[in-house]
């Protein structure tokens, strides 16, 4: 919606600034169908090491594989309802939570697996760090690959801390040092630990397989797995979640 309407509004002005708004730029070095499009079932690129190399601007699968210029919000995760069960604590805070319907007017950062879920989202590969640049909130994570060990005594924070490794052709994260709050999305405490592992099957074709462990919240841990496809020939935009926003002043409920 928002991206889409940029985009038509940059059309109409194309005359004049084509050059500069970057959506429609042809990424170098991307296999190609006859009729120009990506072809996004060509082998996945490696880097220097032999590992897949996960560069490039993801989306999920929500809209169908060559629209690469509409991109509509979306919140689209697999994960089975009956496998997500609530200790006590988890559905005291489930509860305290429902009844505050303005935390998304708030403005308060996605978790992990919704960042990936809602907008594009780029991955920049380097030696020892992955960089991932979110369109939605104009945010990064980075993810260690230097063999660094998880912060013991880390000062918590939204996106907590990152460390990963190699198992085959899947990378595998580790993230843990979270804080207990968050925007739009599931309850948890400071106690989340995320175990991400990231799998290119080809050139167009991302999978990313989220397991969920938060004792005090969850009584068991649960996995959310998510389909993503290449989306070159654009970048991405800025995205300020609480820019000109209206809504909070006309919500009734609870505050946090």
């Amino acid at each position: 919606m928002l991206r889409l309407s940029f985009v038509l509004i940059m059309t109409a002005c194309a005359s004049t600034v084509a050059a500069a708004q970057w959506l429609n730029y042809p990424a170098p070095g991307i296999p190609r169908l006859p009729d120009g499009k990506p072809n996004l079932s060509a082998p996945a690129p490696r880097a220097a090491d032999g590992k897949p190399d996960l560069s490039g601007i993801w989306f999920i699968d929500n809209t169908p594989e060559g629209t690469f210029g509409e991109r509509p919000l979306a919140l689209r995760s697999e994960v089975k309802p009956e496998d997500i069960v609530l200790t006590p604590e988890g559905e005291a805070l489930q509860r305290q939570r429902g009844r505050n319907p303005l935390a998304g007017a708030q403005c308060s950062p996605m978790g992990i697996p919704g960042l990936a879920a809602a907008q594009p989202f780029k991955i920049i590969s380097n030696t020892g760090v992955i960089v991932i640049l979110y369109e939605l909130e104009t945010t990064f994570r980075q993810i260690f690959m230097d063999g660094r060990p998880l912060p013991v005594d880390p000062n918590p924070a939204f996106r907590g801390y990152s460390v990963a490794k190699w198992d085959g052709d899947t990378l595998v994260v580790d993230t843990t040092g979270f804080n207990d709050r968050g925007g739009v999305g599931r309850v948890h405490s400071d106690a989340l630990h995320i175990i991400e592992r990231f799998r290119r099957r080809d050139l167009g074709h991302l999978d990313i397989e989220y397991t969920i462990v938060d004792p005090r919240i969850y009584a068991k841990p649960f996995t959310v797995r998510q389909r993503h496809h290449l989306t070159p020939d654009t970048e991405l935009l800025e995205y300020i979640c609480n820019e000109n926003e209206k809504d909070l002043k006309h919500m009734v409920g609870g505050r946090q």
